[in-house]
């Protein structure tokens, strides 16, 4: 018997969020293999969205996942996402359908009102979604929902109390988020647990940074396990705390996948001396002065500049983490290719709505404008 809702699901899952890319299209071949990989290991749980890749994801887990396996051999989670693809209630229930048709899954394992924060929860209200997924249910075509969350715990303890029957909630839980006030890691967990739901949890390793962390992190991590990669520390951080469904994992290569899998198969929680080294790597993460960007690209969509924020946010950290001043205005030249550049905003400010960590965009995009747009 369960001691709660989704003990016995494996602990890792597929994320379809950053798939692996040959051009600008989805690699299905490469994305097949990774899913026979991780079904021969036991592993069954995938999630992807409505808005990723602009529907792409969905169809790619029809063609690698769904057309590939029978349907009652793995579980798929999507979203609907009411703030980002939609403009009133009519079309954002529409994706719910546009979804099926995508995916050709026959019904959802689980379903989930997408990435709520301050800005756009009250619309997921407005627009009646809360009894439209639940109405779904009651046909079969959902079997458990919930919603994944991105703002304070007071907002997160509003929406579970308003609606209990919520199966299950999806968090952005990492070891260097935790005590981040920003993103409030710890107390959305506490919140959560409190009123009974089990977690699903999302950015294990903060968009990737988790697996190139800063070198005097990397230095205690390898004097306690030299044969570890970075990313496992962050993943099996995440997936031995209490209440946890799955673990999802965005991995974008056959490598990436492989490593997961070397660790995750068959899945064992830190031991209290690795608990103490995760200890010391959150002192040292709480001085890093990053941009704390995921690359969801949420903020891309509606850019009127076209501006590649997620990517130039990633070469001024090269530069903030790292040093390499350099690499940083390299990485920031090829981003800014075939886009427009920091110094083109316009602070229209649809960005920082849509960012789920609470970036205050506009002013780290006139830093970034400073030091790469100069000549």
């Amino acid at each position: 018997m369960e001691r709660y809702f989704g003990e016995n699901t494996p602990k890792l899952g597929f994320g379809l969020m950053r798939l692996p890319k040959r051009g600008n299209k989805i690699d299905i071949e490469q994305v097949k293999k990774m899913v026979d990989m991780f079904m021969e290991a036991g592993l069954t749980y995938f999630d992807t969205a409505y808005v990723y890749d602009s529907g792409d994801s969905e169809r790619a887990a029809k063609e690698a996942l769904i057309e590939r396996y029978p349907r009652e051999s793995f579980t798929l989670a999507t979203k609907l996402c009411a703030w980002m693809g939609a403009h009133d209630e009519k079309s954002a229930k529409q994706q719910f359908y546009t979804s099926l048709e995508r995916t050709g899954a026959g019904y959802f394992d689980y379903y989930l009102l997408h990435a709520l924060q301050v800005g756009n929860y009250k619309t997921y209200d407005n627009y009646r979604i809360w009894d439209f997924v639940k109405e779904q249910k009651a046909k079969g075509l959902i079997k458990h929902w919930g919603f994944s969350f991105h703002a304070t715990p007071d907002i997160l303890d509003e929406l579970l109390t308003a609606h209990p029957d919520a199966e299950f909630v999806q968090l952005q839980l990492n070891y260097a988020d935790w005590e981040n006030p920003d993103v409030t890691s710890r107390e959305n967990y506490e919140v959560a647990r409190r009123h009974g739901k089990s977690i699903v949890v999302m950015e294990p390793v903060k968009g990737g940074a988790l697996a190139n962390p800063p070198t005097n992190v990397q230095k205690i991590f390898r004097e306690a396990d030299p044969n570890a990669s970075f990313a496992s520390w962050a993943i099996r951080y995440a997936a031995s705390l209490d209440g946890i469904i799955t673990v999802l994992s965005g991995m974008s290569s056959i490598d990436q996948m492989r490593d997961n899998l070397s660790y995750m198969k068959d899945f064992k929680p830190l031991d209290s001396a690795e608990q103490n080294t995760i200890r010391k790597a959150q002192e040292i993460m709480t001085g890093v002065k990053s941009i704390p960007c995921t690359a969801c690209h949420y903020c891309t969509a509606g850019c009127p500049k076209k501006i590649a924020i997620p990517e130039i946010f990633a070469a001024r950290n090269q530069q903030l983490v790292w040093g390499q001043l350099e690499e940083g205005a390299r990485q920031y030249a090829e981003a800014v290719k075939n886009s427009g550049c920091a110094s083109d905003c316009i602070a229209c400010g649809q960005c920082e709505r849509a960012c789920p960590q609470q970036i205050n965009v506009i002013t780290r995009l006139k830093d970034c404008a400073a030091q790469f747009d100069r000549g």
